[in-house]
């Protein structure tokens, strides 16, 4: 139900903006869930792509390190040994006013962090395959935030265009339909006042003049 207002002119004039300016908000929130959507769906591909990556990366990785512990007993001291990698660096990038994040990993030379004499090839495996690992996993969690933000941000913008398409903007046509109704027959009934007086001034005219 339409919202009731005075129907004045200046009420029209000010629904009348009000109006114009849903329109425009709706046309930019249409215009940018559309962005939003476009550069998440870019981004679905690749989360698909590095998920099964990932997933071949770990299974390899942990498979390595079974064997590892197997051929080698409790590998426990060397895996102490590798130091922390604090290569990650993180900055952000602006889409439509969504802070999407930007994951920077440096590769620290670090060497090979146990003793060759007390390690075997399967460690070696096992060191290589986890650093795959990792680097996988930082570029994941880079794109999945970044589509948790969106699709986030889709939402907001989507309610935001339903409430204006399905609430205000029918709301203030109808005000505005109803003040210029309201106002279109007031002018009507002015404008038979104003004949009634003229016709009596008239008729009073030419009594005066018998």
């Amino acid at each position: 139900m339409a919202k009731q207002v005075i129907p004045t002119k200046g009420n029209l004039i000010a629904t009348k903006k009000s109006l114009d300016l849903a329109r425009v908000g709706y046309d930019l929130l249409d215009k940018k869930r559309n962005v939003l959507i476009k550069e998440m769906m870019s981004l679905l591909d690749d989360v698909k792509m590095i998920r099964d990556e990932i997933t071949v990366s770990y299974d390899r990785a942990y498979k390595a390190l079974e064997e590892a512990n197997i051929s080698n007993g409790l590998i426990k001291t060397m895996v102490m040994n590798v130091p922390i990698d604090d290569g990650l660096s993180i900055k952000y990038r602006s889409v439509m006013g969504v802070e999407l994040p930007k994951v920077s990993y440096t590769k620290n030379d670090v060497g090979i962090a146990y003793d060759f004499e007390a390690a075997n090839s399967y460690i070696d495996y096992t060191y290589i395959y986890f650093i795959r690992a990792k680097e996988l996993t930082v570029k994941l969690v880079e794109v999945e935030n970044a589509v948790y933000r969106l699709a986030n941000e889709i939402r907001k913008t989507q309610k935001r265009a339903n409430a204006l398409m399905n609430i205000s903007i029918p709301q203030l046509s109808a005000n505005v339909k109803m003040i210029t109704e309201a106002l279109e027959e007031k002018e009507r009934e002015e404008f038979s006042r104003q004949k009634v007086i003229k016709a009596n001034k008239q008729r009073q005219a030419q009594k005066e003049l018998l």
